[in-house]
């Protein structure tokens, strides 16, 4: 029956008329050809399929690498130039500032290769291929295969494949599952690991707006940075080395310097992290009156207690800027995510498909044999895991929260090591100098007293909030020895650890010892945490995850074979996907009316000199004053950030925006506070992506960063023409000692066959 079903659900796939809305999907690039390009030609795409996606020639996707594990980034030049959003690469810039060199709030551009900053631990991936391995990884399974023996035999084939992709390290590989686990694709890349911070706006305008302006529309930041990307001399991947040179990447996007229109079509091409949108309504339930009231908590309380530090000093801001900003990102998505489905009323929509979906399966015997207790295992696994829910938020957003409680715990590898007592000296050499690495970072953004408090006040909530029969020997020492204080167990943690102190930790790690860490106190509290967690709370969690995946996958298969002229996008799942939709503006209120784009001249009208969180840089407040936008301009206004109803999640922050001829004409940064519900749920009426206007980057590089010779690296075209009447700013075109500078630049032609449009690039050199 499994087969009836994979065979099914490929004909789906091959045939079957596309019937969802164009601006609703983050879908496969390899699978554009089959199931969008007519639909994207219709709504103004000029480029075809194998311009998009192509594994033997230069297209699209080999311009896009995920940045850091967690955002998006492009390349904008020939010479490994990446741009992403300036949240994305926030802690980058904390790190490479001091109270005396603050890039976070002076804002920095490298005038030469010399001068970009290298970054520990930061990576950037790029796509070599994308493969569907659904047949090897389902060979053999069918109906009557045990859910044990299907999971050990996926997990099997997924590592063979993936292990062999890697072609003895040369790659990074791994298999995901999709619809479920109806289907699987393999992705490779190559991994580059000398990624240098080469520009970004001061905070002031990189950050515009702040927690304020976080998640809403009109917005008038400019998120944005620039990085660059390193390969070896022989062009492979390498970690960072003076003997390094620029990355050639296969194809780097042209920028668009015609400007955008309401209307006009545009692609964003990213790496969205995780979406759930066939999530049954219980399980949307659970999150909106258990979980996310939990997270808002908590993360509302840690914001409080950091604020109050940031507020103190300039130097407490520095230390905290980075993590403050993480949680203050998704405390704020989980109340709109809760507002939006209650407005949407999702949970009602939900339940009339589930009915629906229930009448079908129970019209045929067979279909009631495959998928009639499908819905009921799904509410019997969410009906179970609300007993043990609490427990895992409370210990990764309150027990672990804490700054030092999280680096204590990251020292789990060292405990394990002297326990077992097996390492060798190149093993224990290996892992000692990465603890000293993690170190070094850990203590530039430790603020002791403030984490103490955290600490304190988090602990409590979770002896307060989580049942006492799940607490296991977390608050043993608190009962026993501090009779119940949290505030002297907390002090006595923070003054007593051999981790409170980066002198302390590096003492210990001099001449470690299993003893010592056992008896550390925060050490004892990660451990008691962690060892409550994987005895009583995790085999529970995964008892009911199990029949739940079961439940889900064979939910999801009914649900195709239920609607075969449906053809469904899969949930997002951090792998490269294409979203498409147009310029558009929206109506989220009876009487208001926001229109696609924002300029200069709101910005300034926003100005307070009171709030960080809304101070203009002066440079900026007398371009706007004198209308001083050069060639950036649309229209005598100068834009900075514009929307369109593409659909994106998180992981798209860093995506390039695109417009039908390929050209970036954006930077997708942010959704809209009306539609919050985009990881659970599309919002057709209000969803909205927000990006900034690549003009706006331009024109903060040139006329306030005085980084023209950036500006003349990039290919610049306008109505798919090289842009001749650009003309940068001369200030600092000076790159390692040398004038000139070679530009790319694209002479592009259009052909019209049939319904297919080819697109000769031919790319020459000017000189400046």
């Amino acid at each position: 029956m499994l087969k009836k079903i994979y065979a099914v659900a490929l004909a789906i796939s091959l045939g079957a008329s596309f019937s969802a809305k164009a601006d609703e999907g983050m879908w496969l690039p390899l699978l554009v050809k089959r199931l969008n390009m007519v639909d994207m030609q219709k709504q103004g795409l000029q480029l075809t399929a194998e311009e998009i996606y192509n594994v033997n020639n230069a297209s699209l996707k080999d311009a896009i690498v995920q940045f850091g594990g967690f955002c998006t980034g492009e390349f904008i030049s020939k010479e490994g130039l990446l741009l992403t959003n300036h949240h994305c690469g926030y802690d980058a810039i904390a790190t490479n500032s001091t109270p005396e060199n603050n890039l976070l709030r002076d804002g920095f551009w490298a005038k030469t290769r010399q001068e970009e900053r290298k970054n520990e631990g930061l990576f950037v991936d790029i796509l070599v291929r994308m493969e569907d391995v659904s047949s090897q990884v389902l060979q053999g399974i069918n109906a009557q295969t045990s859910e044990q023996e299907r999971a050990k035999l996926v997990a099997e084939r997924t590592k063979s494949l993936a292990d062999a992709a890697k072609n003895n390290g040369q790659y990074v590989a791994y298999v995901r599952d999709f619809y479920n686990g109806n289907e699987f694709y393999m992705f490779v890349y190559e991994r580059f690991s000398d990624v240098r911070l080469v520009g970004t706006p001061p905070e002031s305008i990189g950050k515009f707006g702040g927690d304020t302006d976080n998640w809403m529309w009109p917005r008038h930041t400019g998120d944005f940075s620039m990085f660059r990307v390193y390969m070896s001399p022989d062009g492979k991947p390498a970690t960072y080395s003076d003997k390094n040179v620029p990355y050639k990447p296969k194809h780097h996007l042209p920028i668009s310097m015609s400007g955008v229109k309401e209307g006009d079509f545009s692609m964003v091409f990213g790496f969205p992290g995780r979406t759930t949108r066939f999530m049954a309504g219980s399980g949307l339930s659970m999150a909106v009156d258990q979980s996310n009231p939990a997270r808002i908590k908590l993360r509302e309380r840690r914001l409080a207690i950091m604020k109050e530090a940031m507020d103190a000093s300039q130097a407490n801001r520095l230390k905290l800027a980075s993590n403050y900003a993480s949680i203050s990102n998704y405390y704020k998505y989980y109340i709109g995510q809760n507002e939006g489905i209650k407005r949407m009323k999702t949970l009602n929509k939900k339940a009339n498909e589930e009915k629906a979906f229930q009448t079908w399966a129970d019209a045929d015997a067979t279909r009631k044999g495959l998928y009639g207790s499908a819905l009921s295992d799904i509410n019997a696994s969410y009906a179970g895991q609300r007993e043990y829910n609490l427990s895992a938020i409370y210990r990764s957003e309150a027990a672990l929260a804490p700054q030092l409680m999280m680096h204590a715990y990251q020292y789990t590898p060292v405990y394990n090591m002297l326990k077992e007592g097996k390492a060798d000296k190149a093993q224990r050499d290996q892992l000692m100098a990465g603890v000293k690495e993690m170190n070094e970072e850990f203590y530039k953004s430790y603020l002791a007293s403030t984490d103490q408090k955290m600490f304190a006040e988090l602990m409590q909530m979770y002896y307060n909030d989580v049942p006492k029969a799940q607490h296991g020997d977390i608050f043993k020492d608190l009962t026993s020895t501090y009779k119940g204080d949290f505030k002297k167990w907390a002090a006595d943690i923070y003054s007593k650890s051999i981790l409170g102190t980066e002198a302390k930790a590096n003492a210990f790690l001099a001449n470690p010892t299993l003893k010592a860490l056992e008896n550390d106190p925060a050490f004892k509290v990660v451990r008691a945490v962690q060892q409550n967690y994987t005895t009583n709370i995790l085999p529970k969690l995964n008892e009911y995850n199990a029949s739940l995946a079961k439940a889900n996958r064979l939910y999801v298969a009914g649900l195709r074979e239920m609607n075969p002229n449906k053809v469904y996008y899969p949930d997002a799942n951090s792998t490269l996907r294409l979203s498409y939709g147009t310029v558009k503006g929206y109506e989220p209120r009876d009487g208001v009316e926001y229109k696609y784009y924002t300029t200069l001249d709101g910005l300034a009208a926003k100005e307070d000199p009171t709030n960080e969180e809304f101070i203009v840089p002066a440079k900026l407040m007398e371009l706007a004053a004198k209308k001083d936008y050069g060639k950036y301009a649309d229209n005598g206004e100068m834009r900075v950030a514009f929307i369109t109803n593409n659909d994106i999640t998180g992981g798209n922050s860093g995506s390039p925006v695109i417009n039908g001829r390929g050209e970036l004409i954006g930077l997708a940064f942010d959704g809209n506070w009306e539609a919050m519900t985009g990881d659970l749920v599309f919002d057709p009426e209000y969803k909205r992506c927000i990006n900034v206007d690549i003009k706006y980057v331009l024109f903060v590089m040139d006329k306030l960063g005085n980084a023209g010779h950036l500006i003349n690296e990039m290919t610049l075209v306008n109505n798919g023409n090289p842009n001749t009447q650009f003309n940068p700013s001369l200030n600092d075109m000076k790159m390692n000692g040398k004038m000139e500078i070679e530009t790319p630049t694209e002479e592009i032609k259009i052909k019209k066959k049939g319904n297919e449009t080819k697109i000769k690039r031919e790319t020459k050199k000017q000189k400046n």
